[in-house]
């Protein structure tokens, strides 16, 4: 079963929304771990879109971390521990249709009628990098470093980065940093497509939201039939795509060597993988 509310022991994960002159600001806060991902973090960032969707108030959305990173991925501290089964088959299917209803949430965000803005500075790793990418336009700080580690704690690409960076830099970028775990500055980043314009640390606030008060300031209905437009042909072959990636994680999910890599990662160590 899966368990979405927090544990008792562990701080609620927050994103605030705030609404200024059309603007939606949705902020992660969690930064005293970096804004490190969770399930409550899928619930809420869910819940959030569907308070942006039918609000005519807000005609573009700006999605930002709140202290030294964006989101510095999954939190290592809790691996998976929330999903469990009677048996191997039902844990793997229990873990499929786990990172199914995870899927339905970040689709719901990333297919909001207004368009998003992300604002990026210090750690885009892992989720981090794939909520990043969930966004229609990247604007980054000169101090982000993005990359997806995941392989080396014995776990795939479960919510889309993957087939999103292919969609926007090519097979060859996506497979390079999801295949090595290597990370890059923020100037790679943009010169391979995957983010938009970059900035200082002390001017990314401002010149995401120009950028946001950019797209406020055109026809609404128009913004958002180019945005529609623009996904239709980009994003073909996602839905199918992101059944398979769903039903593969899952199985990683249950092997032997998740646990050692997050125990790894969370100790500082260099996991031994055996392949089962």
């Amino acid at each position: 079963m899966l368990r979405t509310e927090p544990r008792i022991d562990e701080p609620d994960w927050m994103l605030t929304l705030t609404v200024e002159d059309g603007i939606g600001i949705v902020t992660l806060v969690h930064p005293e771990k970096l804004n490190a991902w969770s399930w409550e973090a899928t619930r809420q960032l869910a819940k959030r879109a569907q308070e942006i969707r039918f609000n005519d108030e807000i005609r573009v959305v700006l999605i930002r971390g709140e202290g030294r990173a964006f989101c510095a991925g999954i939190d290592v501290g809790d691996p998976g521990d929330r999903v469990t089964g009677r048996s191997p088959a039902e844990h793997v299917r229990n873990f499929y249709e786990a990172l199914r209803w995870v899927h339905e949430q970040f689709r719901t965000f990333a297919n909001l009628p207004q368009p998003i803005v992300a604002a990026v500075h210090g750690y885009c790793l892992g989720f981090g990098f794939e909520l990043a990418m969930m966004a229609d336009i990247r604007i980054a700080a000169d101090d982000a470093k993005f990359g997806l580690p995941e392989a080396g704690i014995g776990v795939s690409i479960d919510a889309g980065g993957d087939m999103r960076i292919a969609r926007d830099a090519g097979a060859g970028w996506a497979k390079y940093l999801a295949l090595t775990g290597r990370r890059i500055d923020a100037a790679t980043a943009e010169r391979i497509g995957l983010v938009q314009l970059v900035t200082t640390p002390e001017e990314l606030d401002e010149a995401a939201l120009q950028v946001a008060r950019e797209i406020r300031d055109n026809a609404p209905l128009a913004v958002q039939s180019i945005k529609r437009t623009i996904n239709e042909f980009a994003d073909r072959g996602l839905t199918d795509a992101m059944r398979f990636e769903a039903l593969s994680a899952a199985v990683e999910f249950v092997s032997e060597d998740m646990p050692k890599g997050y125990a790894a990662k969370a100790a500082r160590e260099t996991p031994k993988f055996e392949g089962k």
